[in-house]
């Protein structure tokens, strides 16, 4: 007699009962579900409101110190007293006395009368400078701290002060005629009459 083999598959994954039985659980469950999902969104949201709180209260905090970094790095780099400086009087007898004496050396033969009208002015413009609170060891040093801005006869003073450096440095070799003299004097003057110096 012959014996017949059944071929036995194995077992087929029920997937339709399986996932009848997860939805059922989670239709059972949805209030529960739903109560932990507003638990975990109030939670962040509390801790998001505490968190941007804070880094809002950094970026003020950051901002300040920056201002005061700046304000500091201000009086560091850039020494200038104050620009808003007392006007000098017309008519301050000193000044007009020194102005006077610059003057009368310029209309003078002598050139070394007219060597010391341009050293005698470039004093007065270190006064000047000195008045409106520019700092420096001398007179170049002040007007490198100038702003051109503030200063509408700055190219006129430079050029006059390296006259006088040139006079002050090469002595009786630097050859200096009256016209150049009077010339130099007149950016001097032009220098002053901006601020009201004389």
């Amino acid at each position: 007699m012959e014996q017949t083999t059944d071929v036995v598959s194995p077992p087929a994954f029920d997937t339709i009962s399986y996932l009848n039985v997860f939805l059922t659980y989670i239709v059972n469950h949805i209030p529960d579900i739903i109560d932990f999902i507003k638990s975990i969104v109030g939670s962040l949201v509390g801790i998001s409101f505490i968190l941007s709180l804070m880094l809002f209260i950094g970026i003020i905090y950051c901002v300040e110190r920056l201002k005061q970094i700046r304000r500091r790095e201000e009086e560091i780099y850039n020494p200038k007293i104050e620009m808003a400086y007392e006007e000098v009087v017309k008519g301050d007898p000193e000044l007009a006395h020194k102005w006077d004496r610059v003057k009368n050396h310029i209309e003078s033969e002598n050139e070394n009368d007219w060597r010391q009208a341009i050293i005698e002015a470039d004093i007065m413009l270190g006064e000047l400078l000195t008045k409106m609170g520019y700092k420096g060891e001398g007179i170049g040093e002040q007007l490198k701290r100038v702003e051109k801005s503030d200063f509408n006869t700055l190219d006129d003073a430079w050029e006059a002060h390296k006259v006088r450096n040139r006079i002050a440095h090469d002595g009786s070799d630097y050859v200096i005629n009256k016209s150049e003299a009077k010339r130099v004097i007149d950016l001097y003057r032009k220098v002053f009459d901006e601020f009201y110096y004389i």
